[in-house]
């Protein structure tokens, strides 16, 4: 990779501490997805000793790349984002793949790829815990940035990517009792109950 490729990359990467997501942190900000991307780096190397035998390497690469489309589309919430929102971003990013360098292209193509197929541990362990940092940076903010809908929202939201497993089964579990103190403590009394 050449300076000035390696200077674009960094152009397109700092499109992501730009792009706001939906959640909101403890300080009542919007939240970048670079956030997001960082703190799931986090999460999967302080999990990753649940999982013999996971590559940490393909762990924290998919974790800062999983969101690269957002740098071309920006954040839609998942319970807004349609087929054809998918399609836009899938196109962005294999545009992107195509033009990268050969030196880091192939890598990130077949990395993205094994993402999207969620077919192996490492790709199914991120979509568990993107799923989970969501969680918890929603149950994070204050409660008046939450969405009527988000109430029971919270309670199924990747439960699909996590009950097959007990490390992360009990995650969750742990993220949905948080949940349920902080509705009981902070919810005003005209709002949704779970």
């Amino acid at each position: 990779m050449t300076y000035d490729e390696l200077l674009q990359q960094m152009a397109l990467a700092e499109r992501l501490k730009c792009s706001p997501r939906h959640a909101w942190t403890s300080t009542g900000r919007r939240e970048s997805v670079a956030e997001h991307c960082w703190r799931l780096a986090l999460l999967s190397f302080y999990t990753a000793g649940a999982f013999p035998g996971v590559d940490l390497t393909k762990l924290l690469l998919m974790s800062l790349f999983h969101d690269i489309g957002e740098a071309f589309t920006g954040d839609i919430p998942t319970f807004e984002k349609t087929a054809a929102h998918e399609a836009t971003e899938a196109q962005a990013v294999e545009a992107w793949l195509h033009a990268l360098p050969a030196d880091v292209g192939p890598q990130l193509t077949a990395l993205l790829a094994e993402y999207e197929a969620q077919e192996t541990q490492e790709a199914r362990l991120v979509k568990a815990l993107d799923k989970m940092e969501a969680l918890i940076q929603h149950n994070e903010s204050p409660i008046e940035t939450w969405l009527p809908l988000e109430y029971q929202l919270n309670f199924v939201y990747g439960q699909a990517q996590t009950d097959g497993d007990p490390y992360l089964k009990g995650l969750r579990a742990a993220i949905n009792a948080v949940t349920r103190e902080k509705i009981a403590r902070e919810a005003p009394a005209e709002a949704p109950r779970p």
